[in-house]
């Protein structure tokens, strides 16, 4: 699943799976032969590296769109996440691989730099698809020069997850089964995970994903209105006073003990009782709130630092420059039937549509706390559209690491982190 940032992250309740999915293809070219163009349906091949739960889900929505019609077969390859971009890659430059495949937003830069995506918008009008119906910031987000080069089929970010029954012990509860959160600041949320260790010391006040810690640090970090690249993207802007706020704030968590550091599963420890906060993906809403016996709500993550500015990507879907015209256009109707349909069905997976219709629907809204969801989706801060960010986001997770661990000191971790990507950038 994950992500994440840039970097395919297998976290919380993502799975990966290698088996092939969707319809029944040899029923459906029988049934499929008066519809198409040339008298037989046309097939393409979908690539993504979807797994457990939301395999699941793709399955639904490829099986839904070949029953709809007779002019289109998809047949999906699902790829393990930690090999995808890597097959991925090779397939886009050797021009063999996949009619349509799944791109984490943090990932086109490069794609379209080499121009081996095409853009969608021309695609889009041929076969009815009005992207007017994408919300604003993520058509933004896969937009270059002019032009969205990708169809964005959902917002992920983090939540802020809590656990009900603890919370109550620590007379923290409200009366709504909200919590009690009176003071939104770095050392009003530390009181609170003090007054939760007090009260109930045999459990963390907070789980922290410290295997990924990027993550939570660039939630309170963009929270602080940081930035990692200055704005013409071509030097580092991580190395400054909001970064070292961020870093004292985590180092006090671990340091009086509100949460382990050396927990290496802090999702199942939240998952399993263990903990009464935890910052954690919108994808795991299946699992944590799916689950009344849990007691766990969702709200959307306080404005610690003084905003709700938060880290955010988004799955998209691209259609590769070397595909044929007939077969863009076939994807480009699977792209229409995933936003405009399937985006009901993916939204059970707790990610939030882009599709804007799907998200003010009824049947959406009716799934537990999607309401805070979409507040939360708003203030969601996309990756830098630089195509070296898989680099750079890979050497913040290692520095962070080194930071938290006390390896080196949060002053001279930055600096070098700096250093790092300024030589990145130049390269």
């Amino acid at each position: 699943m994950m992500l994440t940032a840039g970097v395919a992250l297998a976290l919380a309740v993502t799975g990966c799976s290698s088996s092939n999915g969707g319809g029944n293809a040899d029923n459906k070219t029988n049934a499929g032969n008066a519809g198409g163009k040339s008298g037989s349906p046309v097939e393409i091949t979908f690539w993504n590296m979807f797994g457990g739960g939301e395999g699941d889900f793709v399955d639904q929505i490829i099986k839904g769109f070949n029953d709809s019609q007779q002019e289109v077969i998809v047949k999906q390859l699902r790829l393990e996440s930690n090999e995808y971009y890597a097959k991925l890659g090779t397939a886009l430059s050797s021009s063999k691989g996949p009619d349509v495949a799944v791109a984490h937003v943090d990932r086109l830069s490069p794609f379209v730099k080499a121009k081996q995506i095409v853009p969608v918008d021309e695609l889009a009008s041929k076969v009815g698809f009005d992207l007017g119906q994408i919300s604003e910031s993520n058509i933004t987000s896969v937009t270059y020069d002019g032009k969205p080069y990708a169809v964005p089929l959902d917002t992920h970010f983090h939540m802020l997850y809590y656990n009900k029954d603890i919370l109550k012990k620590a007379n923290l509860l409200n009366d709504d089964e909200t919590p009690k959160l009176d003071n939104v600041s770095p050392e009003g949320y530390l009181n609170t995970l003090a007054q939760i260790k007090t009260a109930v010391p045999d459990v963390q006040a907070m789980a922290v994903n410290t295997p990924y810690f990027q993550e939570p640090f660039l939630n309170m970090y963009y929270e602080a209105g940081g930035d990692i690249l200055s704005p013409d993207l071509k030097k580092a802007a991580i190395n400054n006073d909001k970064a070292l706020s961020v870093l004292k704030f985590y180092d006090d968590i671990y340091t009086k003990q509100y949460a382990d550091i050396n927990d290496k599963n802090p999702w199942d420890t939240f998952s399993n009782g263990k903990a009464a906060f935890w910052f954690g993906g919108v994808w795991e809403a299946g699992v944590l709130l799916g689950d009344a016996s849990k007691h766990i709500g969702a709200m959307p993550l306080p404005a610690i630092f003084g905003s709700q500015t938060h880290w955010g990507s988004s799955h998209t879907l691209v259609i590769p420059s070397y595909v044929s015209a007939e077969k863009q256009e076939a994807a480009a109707k699977f792209m229409k039937y995933f936003s405009e349909v399937g985006g009901q069905t993916w939204g059970n997976a707790g990610h939030v549509p882009a599709n804007s219709k799907v998200t003010a629907s009824e049947e959406y809204n009716k799934l537990p706390y999607r309401q805070f969801f979409i507040e939360a989706q708003k203030t969601v801060k996309f990756a830098p559209q630089t195509d070296n960010y898989t680099t750079i986001i890979t050497t913040i997770a290692e520095s962070l690491q080194n930071i938290i661990f006390h390896n080196e000191s949060a002053e001279d971790g930055l600096k070098d982190l700096e250093k790092q990507i300024n030589e990145i950038l130049a390269n």
